[in-house]
């Protein structure tokens, strides 16, 4: 057989029908298929309420004041034109890696390689992020119910952002992200379904919080705090819709949850339906709570006293009531509530690796299942160790952009596979659903606003973005270019 020349490597796809329709039923390198529509609906909202409400309102209300709840909208927008994407490759490709996978069967494996390493440092740096977000609220939890705090040096990173830059604080850890990660990690040794059971219980408990903390903060509302509406503060260029579109970019990492639900393709019974299901479902929970909640607060509390403000729900809380209780009871609600984000997400992580590995482009200790579990022992042990020791170490200032990049740039790709996977006829035969309004109109839609956001990302973002990248690219060309099982077939 003629060998594919350097070019045809590059642009090489993956049969559908060798991605992994039928894993679960035996092998020490299956995954079980033991999720219906509820639970993976949970995964999704597990994935996504709780990060962008509980800490990332202090992030991005300075960057857009009341205005933030436009910010809201438009990541919702942008994230529910991609969930149509999404849903309708996932019903075509119905395989674990999501937007990796869908990259790979379409536009071929240079650009999939590149679309996985945005996705590990999406879900790898949001489980740190959460992780740290938790332990906010955690320290908050203990100060109100039995007066004792954290040490300061036990709950500070030791890389911050500071006026001047980063800062080195040696002899400070952050310890609590690191006991949540690894407690998550021993939850999803256990295995994929009891996981799923645990997260959805976590996730009810959540939206039960989120309302009682809607219902106490519109007791203390005030139409006033919407004026001005947008920023009008423009020092640090952040005035008026560019503070929207900026604050978008700071939330938007908060949609992941999409991609979390496509990432469990293996793992999911009749993944072609239940798939596009589970992604609409969750993208609807997910928009009605975050524009509730967010009126709320911005409607209780006065946009210039968001910033820096730790566990900041907890705290609108206490300040519309004058009482502890409110508060202490949404600090743990947001303790459980947090704890399924961070479980979620790491399981997206070993999801993705567990997808490239058998493909052949990282090492095969990643695809290695426990035949009793069926969960990848070592990789999720990997990620579990990565993620604590950036939770331990770094400011989550750093973090929060740098995964809406991650995801921006997936979702970009996701969109752009579907005209894609039309013109080939990928998967058609098995119908399933199908983006509304012809192959282009919502998939370039959603590319346009996802670029729209991405402009206002800031310059240290994309510096570490484009090394990152350039770490990916040298690993392709060095080692995954080689050993994929597409290149071993040629």
């Amino acid at each position: 057989m003629k060998q594919p020349t350097f070019g045809q490597q590059l642009i090489r796809t993956k049969p559908i029908e060798n991605h992994d329709h039928n894993e679960g039923t035996s092998g020490q390198h299956g995954l079980q298929r033991s999720l219906g529509v509820f639970p993976l609906t949970m995964i999704g909202v597990g994935a996504t309420i709780g990060t962008g409400i509980f800490f990332t309102m202090v992030e991005a209300v300075p960057k857009a004041g009341p205005s933030v709840i436009l910010a809201f909208l438009m990541a919702a927008l942008t994230a529910g034109l991609t969930a149509l994407c999404y849903a309708e490759l996932s019903s075509r490709i119905p395989a674990s890696g999501s937007s990796y996978s869908f990259a790979y069967a379409t536009i071929g494996e240079f650009s999939a390689f590149i679309v996985a390493a945005c996705l590990l440092l999406e879900y790898g740096l949001a489980a740190s992020a959460t992780a740290i977000g938790w332990s906010a609220y955690l320290n908050h939890f203990l100060t109100n119910s039995i007066g004792w705090q954290i040490p300061e040096m036990l709950r500070s990173p030791m890389i911050v952002s500071g006026v001047d830059g980063v800062e080195f604080h040696f002899g400070q850890f952050n310890l609590p992200p690191v006991i949540l990660v690894m407690i998550c990690g021993v939850l999803l040794l256990r295995g994929t379904k009891e996981s799923a059971t645990v997260n959805a219980v976590m996730v009810m408990i959540k939206l039960v919080i989120l309302t009682f903390f809607a219902v106490v903060a519109f007791s203390g509302f005030n139409i006033e705090h919407f004026t001005p509406f947008f920023n009008t503060d423009n020092s640090k260029g952040l005035g008026g819709m560019a503070g929207v579109t900026a604050a978008a970019g700071t939330v938007f990492f908060s949609f992941i949850g999409l991609d979390t639900v496509a990432t469990a393709g293996s793992e999911v019974k009749d993944p072609r339906r239940n798939v596009p299901l589970g992604i609409l479902a969750a993208l609807i929970i997910v928009t009605v709570f975050y524009l509730l909640v967010a009126v709320a607060a911005v409607g209780a509390q006065p946009a210039g006293m968001f910033a820096g403000q730790e566990a900041g729900l907890a705290v609108i809380l206490q300040n519309v009531t004058g009482k502890a209780w409110p508060a202490l009871v949404l600090s743990a609600g947001a303790v459980i509530s947090v704890f399924s984000v961070t479980l979620v997400t790491i399981y997206g992580q070993s999801r993705i690796l567990y997808a490239i590995s058998k493909d052949g482009l990282i090492s095969k200790s990643f695809h290695v299942v426990n035949e009793r579990t069926r969960a990848p022992v070592s990789n999720t042990i990997i990620v579990c160790m990565v993620v604590s020791v950036v939770a331990g170490l770094v400011d989550s200032t750093f973090l929060w952009d740098m995964v809406s990049m991650g995801t921006l740039v997936a979702f970009i790709v996701v969109s752009a596979a579907v005209p894609v996977i039309r013109r080939k006829g990928i998967g058609m035969e098995s119908g399933g659903f199908r983006v509304p309004f012809g192959a282009y109109l919502i998939p370039g839609l959603s590319i346009f606003a996802c670029l729209y956001i991405l402009k206002d990302l800031s310059i240290t973002t994309y510096r570490v973005f484009f090394i990152w990248m350039a770490i990916a690219i040298v690993t392709y060309f060095t080692y995954s270019r080689h050993h994929s099982k597409l290149h071993r077939k040629a």
